[in-house]
């Protein structure tokens, strides 16, 4: 086993000396160095984030209806099996700023329409609901 160790990185290292010439022409390089050092730079590991829109509240996490990003392994262990979220995607966006919009409009509907009440309670003033009455003028109870 140790002979064939030692050829295997005999032959090796004769193929760095040599070069390969082939039918082409090109200048014959080899390498000068034989003990160059190589540095090995070790990639940080990607974090792995997915944007989700929550379906319901999730306790420590948010609220139903709101954008986050959350690890892949969290969504796809947890918030997928339990319908609690769903991946984004372009038409859903487009979905919820149109919801958003719809919201909205309702309730500047209501607050104008609550303006316009408290416009005419103002302008009637104080009034009277007469209604027959018990003993002490109580309407309802003893």
């Amino acid at each position: 086993m140790a002979s064939a160790l030692s050829s295997l990185s005999s032959t090796s290292s004769s193929l760095l000396q040599h070069s390969f010439t082939g039918n082409s022409k090109a200048p014959i390089t080899q390498f000068p160095n034989k003990s160059a050092r190589f540095s090995v730079f070790a990639q940080k590991k990607a974090k792995k984030l997915r944007k989700i829109i929550l379906k319901e509240d999730v306790t420590d996490v948010g609220k139903q209806g709101q954008l986050l990003d959350v690890r892949a392994g969290f969504f796809r262990n947890y918030l997928l099996p339990m319908g609690k979220a769903q991946l984004v995607t372009p038409q859903l966006l487009k979905e919820m700023k149109i919801e958003e919009e719809r919201i909205e409009a309702e309730k500047r509907r209501v607050k104008e329409e609550a303006q316009q009440l408290a416009l005419i309670f103002e302008t009637v003033g104080a009034f009277k609901v007469k209604r027959k009455g018990g003993k002490g003028k109580q309407i309802f109870g003893r």
